[in-house]
């Protein structure tokens, strides 16, 4: 175990391999082109790092047509990565305008799959606040009360356990340094908000702008002031 962790943590370790991972944490799947543009190296590169990183089982390829589409192999190696993010020093205390405090990707972004940031943090408070969700010993579990706010709101319960992933967890968000939600009621919120446009997706950016419905439903469901 110990000699599978070191192998592991030199293989992340490397500039290169670190940009690919800290890229696919977007959500989506890129080509080696568009992953040889983001972290600025040569096709050639590219290609070694990417086959490394297959190797390793850390991500996986799909192929559609002549092109082929890399991703996470799986979302634990996304949790990972955003874990690894929470090692950062946290920066000073800044005497910046509060407008100025939260970059888009700070304020309000995706962690692969689920919603982080100031925003993605809040959610978390309010549904611990209003006791939809419970946390015993590091643990979050929904209580009989949020069985029913779930459904009331969209998201059928019995369909996210039968995932073969986690079902619900809490994720220390990097740049809060505190809990959001992540696990497949995590991924179920943030599709929710995309779907019915409380949130867009930017390009090029895992930050996600927040749109006059979503400032109005984020209020209404989680007492959310944006």
């Amino acid at each position: 175990m110990e000699d599978q962790f070191i192998k592991t943590a030199t293989l992340i370790g490397d500039a290169t391999r670190a940009s690919i991972l800290w890229n696919l944490l977007d959500g989506r799947a890129f080509t080696a082109t568009e992953l040889a543009i983001a972290v600025e190296t040569s096709a050639q590169n590219i290609s070694m790092h990417l086959g490394k990183l297959l190797d390793a089982n850390l991500i996986c390829v799909e192929k559609q047509g002549r092109h082929k589409y890399y991703r996470f192999s799986n979302k634990e190696v996304a949790y990972a990565v955003e874990a690894v993010a929470n090692l950062i020093p946290k920066p000073e205390v800044s005497t910046k305008k509060k407008s100025e405090e939260y970059p888009p990707v700070k304020y309000c972004r995706t962690c692969y799959d689920h919603l982080a940031g100031k925003i993605g943090v809040a959610l978390a408070d309010s549904l611990l606040e209003q006791k939809i969700i419970i946390e015993k010993n590091g643990i979050f579990e929904i209580s009989s009360e949020g069985e029913k706010w779930f459904s009331d709101f969209g998201i059928n319960l019995e369909d996210a356990q039968k995932q073969k992933r986690i079902f619900l967890k809490p994720c220390l968000d990097w740049s809060e340094r505190r809990n959001h939600i992540a696990g497949s009621i995590g991924a179920l919120l943030l599709n929710k908000m995309i779907t019915e446009d409380w949130l867009r997706r930017n390009k090029n950016s895992r930050a996600v702008t927040i749109t006059g419905k979503g400032e109005k439903e984020l209020l209404r469901y989680f007492k959310i002031v944006v």
